[in-house]
C-alpha cells in the first residue's frame, strides 16, 4: 500500500471520527432538515444525476460488464424518485437516538435503564449500486453516525455527485459535511486500509459480490455487518393455492433478476407439481428463464411437452445466479424442502406458499433465515418494503443485526444509571 493512500484514508478517518461526535448530539430536527434538503436536491438534479450516471454505465459496458452488473449500476427516473422517497420515509421514522427504556428501581435505590446510541463511524464498501450512496448516508445520518463510503470505481462519477448533494444537505442543516465522506480514489488498496482502521471505524458494511466479501472476511480487523450469498428459496406446499403460487413465484424470480432477494431455487411438493409446474414454467420460458431441474421435475414438465430443460447439478443448488436462471426441485414433503434449505441455503430469505397454517407455523419456526415468509414474494426482503426507509444492507449473521439493516441496526445500547446519592455496601 502506498504511503499516499494510507495518508488519505487516515485523514478521512480522523475527520469522520470528529464529525461523529457532532452527529451523536445532533437534534432530530437538524437531521430531518438535512434529509429533506437532500431529497429536494435529488429531485432537482435528477437529470444531472442521470447524465453523470450514463457516463458510468457506458464505461461499464465498454469494459465488458454483464447485464446484471449494468442493471445494478443504472439510475433511472424511478430509481432516483425511490431514493427521494426513501429519504422522506426516513424523516417520518422516529429518531431512536437518546431514547431510554423504562428505568427500573433496584433494591439499592438506583434506577437502571438502557439508552440507544449511535455506533459511531460506519464504513460502507460497495460495488455497482450508486443508490447505496444516498440510502446508506441517510440511514447513518438519521441514526447519528458518521459514514465513510467507498463505492466501486465503475460508479465513481455518480457517487461523487451524490456525495456533493449529501454534503450540501448537511451544511444546510448546520451539520458537519465530514459526517458523510466518499472515498474518491479508485485505488483498491484504499479498501485494505479502511478495513483495518479500528481507531477510526466502528463497523464495516460490505455490499457487493462474493469476492469482495470473502476478501473482507479474510482481511478485515474492523467488525462487519454482512451477508455473503442470497440463495433464496420458495417452497410450494401440498396445500398451496395454485393461482397464488404461480403469481408469487413468477414475481419472486422475474420481477428483477439482479437483486439478492430474487428467488434462485423453487421447491415443489410432489402432490401439487403437475398442477402448478406446467403453467408456471411456461411463464418462465416465455420470459427467457433457463430452467435447471431435477429428474422428477423433468418428468413432470416433459410429459406436458416442455423442452430445453437443463439437468440441475449439486452446484446449481448452491449458486446465486442473479440472472434469468432458476433451479427447480420436486420434493416429497415439507421436511425434505426444509432439509434442502438447511443444506444449500444462505440464511437470507426463504418462503412457503401454503393454506395450511400448521405448516406455515412450522416453516416460520424451523427455517433459520434472516427473513422467513408465508404466501408472498421473496422480493419483499428489503428495507424500503419493511418500512425502514431504506437499508444499509442485509445481514444473515445472528449477532447485533439480522435481516434488512435499518436505523435500529445502526445503533447500540448502553446502560444508564440514575442515582440519588446511593453508595454500595
Amino acid at each position: 500500500m502506498s504511503t499516499e493512500i494510507q495518508k488519505i484514508m487516515q485523514d478521512i478517518g480522523r475527520r469522520a471520527r470528529s464529525a461523529s461526535r457532532a452527529m451523536a448530539r445532533a437534534s432530530s430536527e437538524q437531521k430531518n432538515q438535512a434529509l429533506l434538503h437532500i431529497a429536494k436536491l435529488v429531485r432537482q438534479k435528477a437529470s444531472e444525476i442521470q447524465k453523470v450516471n450514463s457516463v458510468d454505465v457506458e464505461r461499464a459496458k465498454a469494459n465488458g460488464q454483464d447485464a446484471a452488473f449494468v442493471d445494478r449500476l443504472t439510475m433511472t427516473p424511478k430509481t432516483i424518485e425511490t431514493m427521494a422517497l426513501g429519504l422522506e420515509q426516513i424523516v417520518s421514522l422516529e429518531d431512536p437516538i437518546g431514547k431510554i427504556t423504562a428505568l427500573k428501581k433496584q433494591a439499592s435505590g438506583i434506577e437502571l435503564g438502557q439508552m440507544r446510541v449511535p455506533l459511531g463511524v460506519i464504513g460502507i464498501i460497495y460495488e455497482s449500486r450508486p443508490n447505496v450512496t444516498i440510502d446508506a448516508a441517510a440511514l447513518c445520518l438519521k441514526s447519528g453516525n458518521a459514514v465513510i463510503l467507498r463505492g466501486g470505481s465503475e460508479a465513481i462519477d455518480s457517487n461523487t455527485l451524490l456525495a456533493q448533494i449529501i454534503q450540501e444537505g448537511l451544511t444546510a442543516a448546520n451539520l458537519p459535511k465530514d459526517a458523510v465522506q466518499v472515498v474518491t480514489t479508485t485505488d483498491r488498496s484504499a479498501v485494505g486500509e479502511m478495513i483495518t482502521m479500528t481507531q477510526y471505524i466502528d463497523v464495516i458494511v460490505p455490499r457487493g459480490g462474493k469476492s469482495l466479501i470473502a476478501r473482507l472476511m479474510a482481511e478485515a480487523r474492523v467488525p462487519m455487518i454482512k451477508h455473503l450469498d442470497g440463495i433464496c428459496h420458495t417452497y410450494i406446499d401440498a396445500d398451496a393455492d395454485v393461482a397464488m403460487a404461480i403469481k408469487v413465484c413468477d414475481n419472486a424470480k422475474t420481477q428483477r433478476y439482479a437483486p439478492c432477494n430474487a428467488m434462485e431455487t423453487l421447491l415443489v411438493n410432489k402432490s401439487i407439481a403437475s398442477k402448478v409446474l406446467p403453467e408456471l414454467c411456461k411463464i418462465y420460458q416465455d420470459k427467457g428463464v433457463e430452467l435447471r431441474v431435477d429428474p422428477s421435475t423433468r418428468s413432470t414438465l416433459e410429459s406436458s411437452g416442455f423442452k430445453n430443460l437443463v439437468n440441475a447439478t449439486d452446484e446449481d443448488w448452491q449458486t446465486e445466479y442473479l440472472a434469468p436462471i432458476l433451479s427447480i426441485k420436486t420434493v416429497a414433503d415439507m421436511d425434505e424442502a426444509m432439509d434442502h434449505i438447511e443444506r444449500y441455503g444462505s440464511k437470507h430469505t426463504d418462503a412457503i406458499i401454503t393454506n395450511n397454517q400448521a405448516n406455515a407455523n412450522r416453516f416460520l419456526r424451523e427455517v433459520d433465515s434472516a427473513s422467513v415468509m408465508v404466501n408472498t414474494s421473496t422480493r419483499f426482503a428489503d428495507g424500503f418494503e419493511y418500512g425502514l426507509g431504506a437499508e444499509i444492507g442485509i445481514s444473515n449473521d445472528k449477532l447485533h443485526a439480522r435481516g434488512p439493516v435499518g436505523l435500529e441496526g445502526l445503533t447500540s445500547l448502553k446502560y444508564v444509571v440514575m442515582g440519588h446519592g446511593e453508595i454500595r455496601t
